[in-house]
C-alpha cells in the first residue's frame, strides 16, 4: 500500500467476506479488500460487476447477505455524525429541479448540521458560484456532478466515495476531477472511485481493486500490477501461421502467441526486434510492429482469462481515498438508515 500521509485524517475501510444475494443473483459474493488512506484507490470492473452494490452495502444502504464492512472500524450505522465521516456520490441527477444550487446545499447542511459558511465555500471551491442561483434542472451532466460532489463534501468528510464520477464529463471536466481526487488524496483522505472505464481510471488512480462478476479478481499499488505484466506486440503479417508456429519453436516456452485476426498476432514475452529479426530469417512478411504499453485493460483481461491465456491472479487487496456522500445517501444526524 502506498500512503502518503502518516496519521492524515483518513480513515482505513475494510471489506469482508461481503456477499450479496438478490433472490437467485449473487451480485457480490465473498468480497474482501482494504481501502487506505492518503492514495486515489480505483475500484474496477465492467458494468454490473457489482462495484455499486458493494459501495451501497459499505454506506449501510443495501444489508449484506453476509460479511462485514466498516470504516474506522465501524459500520456506517454506527457512526456518531456519518456525514462529518464519510461522503459519497453515487447519483448525480438527485436534485429537485425546482431548487437552486445554494438552496440544494443549504438543506444538506442543515440536516448534517454543518457550519452555513460552507455552503458558499463549497460553491466556489466547484466552480459554481456562478450558478449558484439557478434552478438544477438546467444544469449540465458536469454542473450535477460538481454539485453532487459538493454536497458530499458539505460535512469536511475523511472518507469519500464515488460512483462513476466522470460519467458525462468533458476532457475539461474530467481534468478537473482528476486534480480534485488528487488534491483529496494529498490532504490524507480516504479516496475510493468506482468506474466501468478502466483507460480512464489509469489516470488518477494509485490503487486498484478490480472485480468481475462479484468477485475479486486483484487488488493492490497500480504500478506494481503493470510490472508484472508480460511485454507484448501486436504483429501484422499475411504469413501469420507460418510466424506463428516459427515463434513459438523459438521461444522455447517462453513465448505466447494469439491470433487476433487473420492477419494479426499478439506476442507474450519477445521484444519486437527480435520478432522482425526472426521473421526476416525465415523469409516472411511483417506489415507491422507495435509494443504495446502496459495498462488497465490488458491487466484485467489478463487476470480474468478473457482475450489473454495466462491463468488468474490473486494479488493482496487495499483500497482508495474518502469519497464524497451522495445526496441519496446523506441522512440526518441521528437518522440511521
Amino acid at each position: 500500500m502506498t500512503t502518503r500521509h502518516d496519521g492524515g485524517p483518513g480513515v482505513r475501510i475494510d471489506v469482508t467476506g461481503l456477499t450479496k444475494r438478490f433472490g437467485s443473483v449473487r451480485a457480490v459474493e465473498d468480497l474482501s479488500f482494504t481501502v487506505e488512506p492518503g492514495v486515489v484507490t480505483g475500484f474496477a470492473g465492467p458494468n454490473g460487476a457489482g462495484k455499486t452494490t458493494a459501495m451501497r452495502m459499505i454506506l449501510g444502504l443495501v444489508a449484506p447477505t453476509s460479511g462485514t464492512a466498516t470504516i474506522g472500524g465501524k459500520r456506517y450505522a454506527e457512526l456518531r455524525r456519518p456525514s462529518q465521516t464519510v461522503g459519497a456520490v453515487l447519483d448525480a441527477s438527485a436534485f429537485h429541479p425546482d431548487h437552486t444550487a445554494r438552496d440544494h446545499l443549504r438543506i444538506y447542511r442543515t440536516m448534517g448540521r454543518h457550519p452555513e459558511s460552507r455552503v458558499d465555500e463549497l460553491l466556489d471551491r466547484m466552480g459554481l458560484a456562478h450558478a449558484a442561483d439557478r434552478r438544477t434542472r438546467t444544469f449540465s451532466t458536469g454542473m450535477r456532478q460538481r454539485l453532487s460532489l459538493a454536497t458530499a463534501l458539505l460535512g469536511d468528510p475523511r472518507v469519500l466515495l464515488l460512483d462513476e464520477p466522470s460519467n458525462g464529463l468533458d476532457p475539461e471536466g474530467i481534468a478537473w476531477l482528476r486534480r480534485f481526487l488528487r488534491g483529496l488524496a494529498d490532504e490524507g483522505r480516504t479516496v475510493l472511485v468506482s468506474s466501468h472505464v478502466l483507460s480512464e481510471m489509469q489516470q488518477v488512480v494509485d490503487d486498484i481493486v478490480m472485480i468481475s462478476k462479484g468477485r475479486l479478481v486483484a487488488a493492490g499499488p497500480l504500478r506494481e500490477m503493470e510490472r508484472d505484466l508480460p511485454a507484448t506486440v501486436l504483429v501484422r503479417s499475411p504469413d501469420a501461421a507460418e510466424l506463428r508456429a516459427a515463434l513459438l519453436s523459438a521461444g522455447g516456452g517462453r513465448t505466447r502467441v494469439e491470433t487476433v485476426s487473420d492477419d494479426g498476432l499478439r506476442v507474450y514475452g519477445m521484444r519486437d526486434a527480435d520478432i522482425a529479426d526472426l521473421a526476416g530469417s525465415k523469409g516472411l512478411r511483417v506489415y507491422g510492429l507495435t509494443a504495446e504499453e502496459a495498462g488497465l485493460e490488458r491487466l484485467f483481461f489478463r487476470l480474468t482469462g478473457d482475450g489473454d491465456p495466462a491463468p488468474r491472479t490473486a494479488l493482496h487487496a487495499h483500497g482508495p481515498p474518502p469519497a464524497a456522500v451522495p445526496p441519496q445517501a446523506t441522512t440526518p444526524e441521528g437518522n440511521r438508515r
